[in-house]
């Protein structure tokens, strides 16, 4: 017995001995150059730079390491494929130049080949944990699903002057009466007081930094308050409440505010009740603000700015350099917001759309036979999943090469945003205009994002601002018609639209900027994806229906009209029905907020799993390629099947992936999928 207990310890001693020296060899490098020889023999070495790849998997953690190698063909690379919402491993066998299954499936690994399910197209890149789980399959649970997206938010340097609020009771206030002439919803004498108690108590001090009123608020708030006074149809002007209790504090509330907001409060000195010179004589502390008070004293009283006028003044305003600028943020809150009350002029839309088109010099020029840009809110879904991220990618992988472009985060919604998408999944968001150039010529990608902080940093400084004034100002509509880059080829333009009467400013706009296409929807969520979803019988309308759509084409029939430069246009408006596609009914995909599931519904229809997600991507691809008229999809089920070609064959997928890896290497610098 103790001899055959001797002789066991003895083979297991034995056992552990040979498999810490085999590993020791992989660990340190002893057997990466025959390694990386068995690897250049295979096929699998063409996208990469195997090298460095293959250097990243011998050098990656110990128990990953020792997973992968549990495979039955020999030395080789490891790799990962998706298998319904799992991971399963794969071997590259060189005998064979085949990739071969491990034995046991693994979760996590360092140097992978990701493989269409249901193609044999293989992506190979370098270690990122995030984007493997997002892209592989479905992603294990993560705090992303449920919170307020602060992760996934880029640091940025406030830029409001005092570091205040918002405070919430003013907010709810703001959300009712800082909108339109017939959307105003006054206060009545109990929400009133309790507003202008809140002022009180901040104005005084009582209250902690953190439920302060912001200058930026009371801006807005009082800025709002004069416009409806002055101009507003008697059932959205003050109501018996607000009167009454603005006659009760105000003599309270005007020892205590600061003199900017006085001015706004009664420019004229014909409000409040009380004489007082404050807002006649108020001019402005400094060269911005005198620009700014003698714009308000036109549009609180409802008229409007030229629009060179307009332009020279946001040039003068912009950007915001927080607590060292010379801005009152009081003072912009108030223009932002009275200029969107009273409803822009064409040329006030031009001058927002247009001012800063030279901000970064001249446009850079992508070598395409065509692009789409893409214009999203920006300020995200909330609810429903959000498709154009994907709808890119398939639409690129045959040659309609398309730019995204928007922010990580942006109120009053603050949703699921492509930046928070591609950030998730391990993509860079911060590419210069020339690297998006580099990444929409290359022939494997076709597609690019396009970040308001790069692009148009004195836009992107209002991004606080906005937040404390609650409702979009009138740059919420004129930022999604921005034409970061130009084409070579044909160019076309999306936008989307939720309030009716703004769908014709847009298609002026898009017109504006040259391009030979546009298109303005109004899909889920005011958003771009439209819907599968038939329409209840029951539901009530406002303003357009869902899925309406209008826009303009090269003219390929009668029905044409002149655009501004003469050239014969094609232009229609219609109400899109999925059916009309080949496409049947199917329920609403939920995201609420959560960036993980926008993900995993997008990235599963692009490995081909149909569904509900893959409809839309399938519809929307199709819809754009049809009306704007691209070559190819004249018939709208020929661009149906085009599209579901794409995602099949796994080419939609493959361009996503390669995207996720190129837009990490600057430009110029071949990246290892390129090598």
């Amino acid at each position: 017995m103790l001899e055959c207990s001797i002789g066991s310890l003895a083979a297991v001693s034995s056992f552990f001995f040979f498999f810490f020296f085999f590993f020791s060899l992989l660990k340190f490098g002893v057997w990466n150059q025959a390694s990386m020889e068995a690897m250049r023999t295979t096929s699998l070495a063409r996208p990469l730079s195997w090298k460095d790849s293959i250097s990243s998997f011998l050098h990656s953690d110990y128990d990953t390491t020792m997973q992968l190698q549990r495979g039955k063909s020999g030395p080789g690379l490891c790799a990962v494929a998706p298998s319904g919402f799992g991971f399963v491993g794969l071997k590259g066998n060189s005998r064979s130049n085949q990739l071969c299954p491990i034995s046991r499936p693994i979760k996590r690994f360092p140097q992978c080949c990701i493989r269409s399910a249901l193609t044999s197209h293989y992506y190979l890149g370098p270690r990122r944990p995030t984007s493997a789980r997002a892209i592989a399959g479905k992603s294990a649970p993560s705090k992303l699903s449920d919170d307020s997206g602060e992760n996934r938010i880029q640091a940025r340097a406030k830029r409001l002057q005092d570091a205040v609020g918002p405070n919430k009771t003013l907010l709810d206030a703001q959300a009712r009466v800082c909108t339109g002439p017939t959307q105003t919803r006054p206060l009545d004498e109990a929400q009133a007081y309790k507003v202008l108690n809140t002022v009180l108590q901040s104005g005084r001090g009582e209250l902690p930094d953190s439920e302060k009123v912001s200058k930026a608020q009371l801006g807005a708030f009082f800025g709002a308050m004069t416009l409806r006074a002055n101009c507003f149809p008697p059932p959205t002007r003050w109501s018996d409440g607000e009167r009454k209790a603005m006659s009760e504090l105000w003599p309270a509330l005007s020892k205590c505010l600061p003199e900017e907001v006085l001015f706004l409060a009664d420019p004229e000195g014909s409000i409040m009740g009380e004489p007082s010179d404050v807002g006649p004589n108020f001019s402005g502390k400094s060269p911005p603000d005198v620009q700014l008070v003698s714009a308000l004293r036109r549009v609180m009283g409802g008229g409007h700015l030229e629009q060179e006028e307009l332009a020279n003044l946001l040039r003068g305003v912009l950007p915001l350099q927080g607590p060292k600028g010379e801005v009152s943020d009081a003072l912009l809150a108030a223009f932002m917001i009275c200029s969107r009350m009273n409803g822009e002029t064409e040329g006030e839309l031009n001058a927002y759309c247009m001012a800063f088109d030279d901000e970064l010099d001249s446009l850079p020029v992508a070598k395409v036979k065509s692009l789409t840009h893409y214009g999203e809110p920006y300020d995200g879904n909330t609810r429903f999943f959000r498709s154009s991220l994907f709808v890119a990618a398939v639409r690129a992988s045959y040659g309609e090469t398309c730019l995204l472009h928007g922010v990580d985060w942006m109120p009053p919604k603050g949703g699921v945003t492509e930046e928070q998408m591609l950030k998730y999944m391990g993509a860079n968001t911060s590419l210069t205009l020339k690297e998006a150039v580099k990444l929409l010529e290359d022939k494997g990608v076709g597609f690019a994002y396009i970040s308001q902080r790069e692009a148009r940093p004195s836009l992107h400084s209002l991004v606080d601002l906005r937040e404390h004034i609650k409702k979009r100002p009138p740059i919420a509509t004129t930022e999604k018609v921005q034409r970061y880059i130009k084409a070579t080829g044909r160019e076309a333009m999306i936008a989307s639209f939720y309030h009716e009467g703004y769908e014709d400013p847009l298609l002026m706009l898009i017109r504006r900027r040259g391009v030979k296409a546009g298109l303005v929807v109004k899909g889920e969520e005011g958003a771009l994806s439209l819907t599968t979803k038939d329409r209840s019988p029951d539901a009530v309308v406002k303003g357009r229906p869902l899925n309406y759509v209008a826009g303009f084409r090269p003219q390929k029939a009668s029905s044409a009209a002149n655009n501004d430069s003469g050239v014969l246009k094609e232009t229609f408006t219609l109400e899109l029905n999925a059916r009309d596609y080949g496409i049947a009914p199917t329920s609403t995909p939920r995201v609420d907020r959560s960036v993980e599931k926008n993900v995993e519904l997008g990235m599963a229809a692009l490995r081909g799993e149909k569904g509900p997600a893959y409809d839309r991507i399938v519809l929307n691809a199709a819809v754009a390629d049809h009306l704007l008229g691209c070559e190819g999809a004249e018939s709208p089920l020929d661009a149906i099947e085009r599209a579901k070609e794409a995602i099949d064959s796994g080419r939609a997928l493959n361009a996503i992936l390669h995207y996720i890896d190129r837009s990490k290497w600057p430009a110029g610098t071949p990246s290892p999928s390129t090598t």
